[in-house]
């Protein structure tokens, strides 16, 4: 996999269960960057993307809770200027170094 393979993603949720809300937030952190306290953005391949849409679906109660995936592109044309901050800035982790 390459960076010209990856996909930003943004992954916002509303879940009112604490129990989930935390098993959901732990899933996510293991794959991206929380940059809000429900909002997360992860760089993955569509195949790693599919994998956590289902983790994802084991997690929460469809009756209840919420959670959007939104497309933001390939990471490899991603300009510095397509994500404004006003206030505290919470870092986005580089991932275009692969360890095999």
């Amino acid at each position: 996999m390459t960076r010209n393979d990856m996909r930003r993603t943004l992954i916002a949720y509303d879940v009112p269960d604490n129990q989930r809300r935390t098993r959901l937030a732990n899933k996510l952190q293991a794959y991206g960057d929380r940059v809000q306290y429900s909002v997360f953005i992860v760089d993955a391949s569509p195949a790693k993307l599919r994998r956590l849409r289902h983790e994802v679906s084991l997690l929460i109660d469809a009756n209840e809770d919420s959670v959007l995936f939104c497309d933001l592109g390939l990471v490899s044309t991603m300009q510095e200027d397509r994500f404004a901050c006003i206030g505290r800035e919470r870092p986005i982790t580089d991932r275009s170094i692969i360890i095999v």
